[in-house]
């Protein structure tokens, strides 16, 4: 049976005051809260076995490139892909959607190629392209959703043709919750002969992820939105591809050979994994994705998607909210307005009674911008999410109302 409750005793951070009271916390999409089996992870290593990966032949560099692999293999599993070495470490999705722009981009698209994006992409999912376009002569080409963040399949359509090499693509809005087909979005760039990038930067925190279902040729997502540690972040390329693409960064571990005159690289994933890698990280990201798999995501989107109704119902209780945002297929987020009450003035107010959201354009300007609005206040939810969550964030955002109406 799924308790929240007792699973929000796994989050030490739940247990902290802050002038006396707990905090109410919705900003899940921009980082979620660790569980303690993350924390014990990295300090088991650090106190026991912490080492340098790969580069020695004592215990403690055994022991702890056995875990770093093992937590490769974790990566793994947790997104089905068919092999470890498809997986690439990197240090958040953002460096490892730029690996891709800069490597197979740079490789494969030249002028009067077109990359094709979505109207709701993070700028992670923008600006690498744009520059890549910039660049190379491309074309950034982007297909629209509707007032409601609804995905616009005859605009994707349009937009989609021959001279298209990628489709890089939200699985899920950072702003609106939107989730797009990536099935059908990958098929039908597949049949064109493009290539497809996935962002599951919000998705892979809430729903399982099947590369290979998908058929996508590559896909990005980040530890510490899968209730892991900062500093590290996955790459998955199908090896076919990512045996053909050149190195993002040169140096140690990367290398099969050097010489003054030539160097030759390492095979994949090592080949994009120059330095010392972020091993406690990966190892900490590991466990974080463990604790999802242990909770099972029929469990989590069954309290989710409860949640969201909830979220749903509750705040439109508050006078003059809109909800930005409201996909038929959407997940746990919710960027609003309330009038013409600033964001800040709200985050303000809400600060106050200790219910922490986020407020600005979310690193996604361009669809905050397509809504009308500059800056938006968003709350999102996680696997520890609450219906008290809701009701402090809902009674808060009263207060809030009712002040700046007064005023």
């Amino acid at each position: 049976m799924y308790d929240v409750y007792e699973i929000r005793k796994e989050f030490p951070i739940f247990g902290v005051l802050v002038n006396g009271k707990p905090v109410t916390y919705l900003d899940t999409t921009a980082s979620a809260q660790k569980p303690q089996a993350v924390f014990d992870a990295m300090s088991n290593v650090y106190h026991r076995f912490y080492a340098n990966p790969h580069r020695g032949t004592y215990y403690f560099a055994d022991a702890i490139t056995s875990a770093f692999e093992q937590a490769r293999e974790t990566v793994r599993e947790f997104i089905n892909a068919r092999e470890t070495r498809e997986i690439v470490f990197t240090r958040n999705a953002t460096e490892s959607i730029n690996l891709v722009a800069a490597t197979w981009g740079m490789q494969n698209v030249k002028a009067g190629d077109e990359v094709l994006i979505s109207e709701a992409e993070h700028h992670a999912n923008l600006v690498p392209w744009q520059h890549l376009c910039e660049v190379t002569g491309a074309k950034l080409v982007v297909f629209p959703v509707d007032d409601n963040g609804e995905f616009m399949r005859e605009e994707f359509y349009a937009r989609l043709g021959e001279k298209t090499k990628i489709v890089a693509v939200s699985a899920m809005s950072n702003v609106l919750g939107t989730m797009f087909p990536i099935e059908e979005i990958a098929a039908a760039a597949h049949k064109v002969g493009a290539k497809v990038l996935v962002d599951a930067c919000q998705f892979a925190v809430h729903y399982p992820i099947d590369v290979q279902k998908i058929d996508c040729d590559f896909l990005a997502f980040s530890g510490h939105k899968t209730y892991g540690p900062t500093g590290i972040g996955v790459l998955y390329g199908k090896a076919e591809i990512l045996e053909k693409m050149p190195p993002y960064q040169f140096g140690g571990d990367m290398i099969e050979n050097v010489t003054f005159e030539k160097t030759t690289y390492a095979d994949i994933p090592a080949r994009f994994e120059a330095g010392t890698p972020a091993s406690v990280q990966a190892i900490g990201m590991a466990e974080g994705l463990k604790y999802i798999k242990k909770l099972g995501f029929a469990d989590i989107i069954k309290h989710e998607e409860e949640l969201i109704k909830y979220t749903t119902e509750r705040l439109l209780e508050v006078p003059q909210l809109k909800i930005i945002g409201t996909a038929k297929k959407k997940g746990g987020v919710f960027s609003f307005a309330v009038g013409n009450i600033h964001p800040q003035d709200i985050a303000f107010v809400l600060n106050k009674e200790n219910v922490a959201i986020r407020i600005g354009h979310h690193c996604a300007q361009p669809i905050v911008n397509r809504m009308g609005y500059n800056s938006l206040a968003r709350a999102s939810l996680g696997l520890y999410s609450t219906k008290e969550d809701i009701d402090n964030l809902v009674a808060a955002l009263l207060k809030a109302e009712k002040f700046f109406r007064e005023e």
